[in-house]
């Protein structure tokens, strides 16, 4: 058995993976750098430390074709897919929500790519969108289970990132509680997820990767407007480097 690497260059963090098999021996997490190169090389030397002989890499995502010494690059859809396969065998339907798109994947009963949709124009149901408002309230997406935990959403009318900023502006002089407003914002990011994800065939399974993920009221949200529920898992934000991972796997064993 052979180690293989995958690397998802993301426009806001660069995650990596070592698989042995179908085991993940290693982990790279690292917010992706002015130069995204040089988190990809960081990644590359973080995963590879003390082995004996070099592993097959895999790059994905947005960075993927700015380093040379990658052996293969693949696209962000198919490695999701299979990376979300290891994660929850029986999964259908992929939702993932990254810091500047979001992508819903339909697989059939073996994991096979039937058919996806991709927003990479807007950033409002992004990751980045959440980031913004959290921000503009004085806080961080880390932080906003707690603080919205029992809260209820008020009303937020606008998704675009410049007006919904404005808007919250807006509320907080109206005297609206910063909790309740962020949990509207979720709320709302979890409706349009919702309405996105409606666009395909959904089936379930169905799980979610990603950064944005690791919210488990966001989740919580999503599943209410899905009426089904919504799985994750503790690697769900490494889904893309797993996938491109296993992609190494099967080209190295030609």
């Amino acid at each position: 058995m052979t180690f293989t690497i995958g690397i998802d260059s993301g426009s806001t963090t660069t995650k990596g993976i070592l698989l042995e098999g179908n085991a993940i021996v290693r982990r790279f997490l690292c917010p992706t750098s002015f130069r995204p190169a040089d988190s990809i090389r960081e990644a590359w030397e973080a995963l590879r430390d003390g082995l004996e002989e070099k592993p097959f890499l895999t790059l994905t995502g947005y960075g993927r074709q700015l380093v040379d010494f990658a052996d293969k690059q693949v696209t962000e859809i198919s490695c999701h897919g299979l990376g979300a396969r290891l994660l929850l065998p029986e999964v259908r339907t992929v939702i993932d929500i990254g810091g500047q798109d979001s992508k819903v994947i339909q697989l059939d009963e073996r994991g096979n790519l039937t058919d996806f949709l991709m927003n990479d124009k807007c950033a409002a149901g992004t990751g980045r969108f959440l980031d913004v408002i959290s921000r503009t309230l004085g806080t961080t997406v880390e932080a906003l289970d707690a603080i919205t935990d029992g809260i209820a959403p008020h009303p937020l009318t606008s998704m675009c990132t410049v007006f919904a900023e404005s808007e919250v502006i807006s509320l907080r002089s109206a005297g609206v509680a910063p909790e309740a407003i962020l949990a509207g914002v979720i709320n709302a990011m979890a409706r349009r997820s919702g309405h996105f994800i409606s666009r395909l065939t959904t089936q379930g399974p169905l799980l979610f990767t990603g950064g944005v993920s690791h919210c488990v009221r966001f989740r919580a949200m999503l599943s209410e407007h899905l009426k089904m529920t919504v799985h994750t898992h503790d690697d769900a934000q490494f889904a893309g480097a797993i996938g491109a991972a296993l992609i190494g796997q099967r080209q190295w064993a030609r």
